[in-house]
């Protein structure tokens, strides 16, 4: 018999701000070992979920609960958040907000030395738990100088060193590119195995969360669990869909190639799915029923950068000689692995870093000596991290900002704030206050703020990063429709499902280069690029492969039938 390592049982919780309970009457129960991937909209009560679950409530979020909850025989109302961290352990969306020690081993050992650990255990534990995340050679380092994957693994030691019974993560891949986060769940994988250690991962990313396998899938709505079932039970229907969630994309395409999905067919993973030659034939048939996509015609154009260099430090290039031009009314993904140099690209367009060589050119004008508010009248920037660009307590007031600082009527000011926070999903929010919000939802506020200035273009550093699929089509679909009234829009992402949906063309970053200047289908059709870029193949690239038919022009096909079906 499995041993019960959670337990809710007719358990609701209501926030002490909120005039209904966010969580409602949730029966539920994770045993030890298990691995658990929660999925739900934004709001859907995932997240409250989690807290309850470490202590955060109602130690730092007060509110009133009804029902039980035990964590590891703990009656959790009865314990104290500490007493709750030492059976769960918690690996935060946003790393940098978790570090406490000034270096890698400080960090990791921190828990130990406020135990009072004699200093020969504490190290000999943390250059053991530091091995088994791959980083006994960043000792010494500052865990804010790390990679993302880095960071995420400091935390994942922090944790980890305790020998804790159940791991937490909250979006453990909303801030990694591909490979890294194929890397975290395969670390995952890993450490779960080795020590049976219950895994509960609360993610949008749903396929890659998969990569490593799972038990069970827990669909939230509305603060209630409405399915708690396998992955093979859960894709064979179309429950996610109907809750706003993203499908893994050989399940969606499988079903648009009209193939009868079953839980049998094993469809938990693509690593363990097998295509029948009734499934290729099904896929063949649709591929070869699908008129080519219509190519967009080229417009004018309007920035070009030559020959652009830098380096934070005179010992290392962080970029190197980068070309290429960007024409009016364009959308354009920038990939690549953290570290690669995208974010360091739009810092220069910005002009929040001057080049030590190359020009940038705008219009037909050369803007490399323009200042930073000079080019803000044109270049509109979000960042990856909302925490760096909100200056406002309500959330009203950070989006007008701009329009304030510019000395708009007051008339004027409400008509566009409005307009934007509706369109961003953050209507119903306009009068609460920013620290209420979730990470996500901080994310679109920023990105409002800079929607507002309506720049003609705009760079997005991770625009949908933490978002659920619900909310991420919405604000696609918005960027989307103001790059159709001529906003050339530039967007930095992890996110391969972004690239391949919203943008005809993409650049290509690593190791400061910029490798290559192509279509999303055509990289996801060379296996040598996606290597040097730390991407990560999309299963549409598998199952052309097992389909025999043309990668290239599959993906072409899937991204255009499916812009159709949702549109």
């Amino acid at each position: 018999m499995q041993e019960t390592l959670i337990s809710f049982e007719h358990f609701t919780f209501q926030y002490r701000a909120q005039s209904e309970p966010t969580l409602y009457d949730i029966n539920l129960t994770i045993n030890k070992g298990e691995r658990v991937i929660i999925v739900g909209a934004s709001g859907c009560g995932k997240s409250t979920l989690a807290h309850c679950l470490n202590g955060l409530i109602p130690y730092s979020y007060p509110g009133h609960s009804e029902g039980k909850l035990s964590v590891c025989g703990i009656e959790a109302k009865n314990s104290s958040i500490f007493e709750l961290s030492q059976f769960v352990g918690t690996v935060l969306q946003d790393t940098d907000g978790q570090f406490i020690g000034m270096t890698v081993l400080e960090d990791i050992a921190f828990s130990l030395e406020n135990d009072c650990v004699p200093k020969e255990e504490m190290l000999d534990r943390t250059r053991e738990e530091a091995l088994k995340v791959h980083l006994l050679d960043k000792m010494k380092a500052s865990p804010h100088e790390l990679s993302g994957g880095q960071k995420q693994r400091v935390s994942m030691a922090g944790v980890l060193i305790n020998r804790i019974p159940v791991l937490l993560f909250d979006e453990p891949l909303a801030n990694l590119d591909p490979a890294a986060g194929k890397a975290a769940v395969e670390l995952i994988d890993e450490i779960q195995k080795k020590s049976d250690t219950t895994v509960i991962i609360i993610e949008h990313r749903l396929e890659d969360a998969l990569h490593m396998g799972a038990d069970r899938i827990i669909l939230m709505e509305d603060g209630r669990i409405i399915c708690d079932t396998t992955p093979s039970v859960l894709f064979a229907g179309d429950r996610l869909l109907k809750a706003g969630i993203r499908e893994p994309l050989y399940i969606t395409a499988m079903k648009y190639a009209g193939i009868d999905l079953k839980p049998e067919m094993k469809l938990q993973r693509i690593q363990e799915l097998e295509l029948t030659k009734e499934i290729k034939d099904g896929i063949r048939s649709w591929y070869y029923n699908q008129s080519p996509p219509r190519k967009a015609e080229k417009s004018a154009n309007l920035l070009s950068v030559d020959e652009l260099s830098f380096g934070y430090t005179e010992e290392k290039m962080n970029l190197n000689r980068i070309g290429f031009t960007v024409r009016n009314g364009e959308m354009i993904s920038i990939v690549g692995k953290n570290g690669a140099g995208k974010s360091t690209l739009a810092k220069l367009l910005c002009g929040f870093e001057k080049s030590d060589s190359g020009s940038i050119t705008l219009k037909g004008k050369e803007i490399s000596e323009d200042t930073i508010k000079e080019r803000a009248q044109f270049i509109g920037y979000v960042m990856q991290n909302p925490n760096q660009m909100i200056s406002k307590p309500m959330i009203f007031d950070e989006v007008a900002l701009s329009l304030r600082v510019r000395k708009l009527s007051e008339e004027d000011i409400t008509e566009r704030v409005h307009r934007v926070l509706k369109k961003c999903g953050l209507y119903e929010f306009r009068k609460w206050p920013v620290s209420a919000l979730s990470y996500g939802q901080k994310k679109r506020v920023t990105i409002a703020s800079i929607l507002v200035q309506e720049p003609e273009i705009l760079i997005l550093d991770e625009p949908t990063a933490g978002q659920d699929f619900r909310h991420y089509t919405e604000f696609m679909e918005f960027l989307k429709e103001l790059n159709g009234h001529g906003i050339t829009v530039m967007m930095i992402t992890h996110d391969m499902h972004l690239m391949l949906e919203y943008t005809e063309r993409t650049f290509v970053f690593a190791d400061g280069e910029m490798i290559a200047d192509t279509t999303p289908s055509a990289l996801f059709s060379n296996r040598e690029l996606i290597g040097r870029a730390s991407l990560k193949e999309t299963s549409l690239f598998w199952i052309a492969e097992q389909a025999e038919i043309p990668a290239e022009q599959f993906i072409e096909k899937f991204i255009a039938y499916d812009r159709q079906v949702r549109n």
